[in-house]
């Protein structure tokens, strides 16, 4: 009996280190716990990927890919110089009739734009200032823009011409005559080029204009 109360002390001591070792063991499992490691490393991660998501979103918006609405406004911009230009097909229209039937549909929209004399001023000035110099529109569309433009304004120098040498028969109007025939099927020309190639969703690069529209648009 006195062995025995020699020795409760010892086995109480005893058990009660034994019952401490799960508590010790539980705190370093806990401190190590993955889960706590995954709740302080993950956001970090998303808020990186978000971030060049975005970064990726805006670079995006300068380069020369185009999408369904650039394709359509790049389109209708090739129609200025040609309804502006339209006078000098006169010859070709009223000879050949596959011309006349392209520009046949085409009537109402050329009579509303000839309506005003200076609706050719006021249509230049809104594609200038309003899209070529706004960096709101993509890269694509201020490039055909730009090259409608210059397009258009070198319509000036064959008008320069026809009025200061305006023959009424001869050599000299069979001169005029192929002057004016010759500019305006390089108007359709680019016309139905440069339209038909925004719709497709690529570059049209017209001869003459096109380097003098990359210097313009940055």
């Amino acid at each position: 009996m006195a062995s025995l109360t020699f020795l409760s002390p010892v086995v109480k001591f005893a058990s009660c280190t034994f019952s401490h070792k799960p508590l010790h063991s539980t705190f370093l499992h806990s401190s190590t716990n993955p889960s706590f490691l995954t709740l302080n490393i993950l956001p970090n991660k998303f808020r990186k990927s978000h971030k060049l998501r975005t970064l990726t979103v805006s670079k995006s918006k300068d380069s020369d890919s185009a999408d369904v609405p650039d394709r359509l406004i790049s389109a209708l911009c090739y129609f200025y110089p040609f309804f502006d230009g339209i006078q000098y097909g006169k010859y070709v229209i009223t000879q050949f009739y596959p011309v006349q039937a392209i520009v046949q549909p085409l009537v109402p929209a050329i009579r509303v734009f000839k309506s005003f004399p200076f609706n050719g001023f006021l249509v230049f000035l809104t594609l200038y200032f309003v899209v070529v110099r706004n960096p709101n529109f993509s890269r694509y569309v201020r490039f055909n823009t730009m090259q409608a433009i210059v397009l258009d304004v070198l319509l000036i120098f064959p008008d320069l011409l026809e009025r200061g040498f305006n023959p009424r028969d001869g050599l000299g109007l069979d001169l005029v005559m192929s002057l004016d025939s010759t500019v305006f099927l390089f108007l359709l020309v680019c016309l139905v080029y440069g339209s038909s190639t925004c719709l497709l969703g690529q570059i049209p690069r017209l001869p003459i204009v096109a380097e003098a529209a990359d210097r313009q648009v940055l």
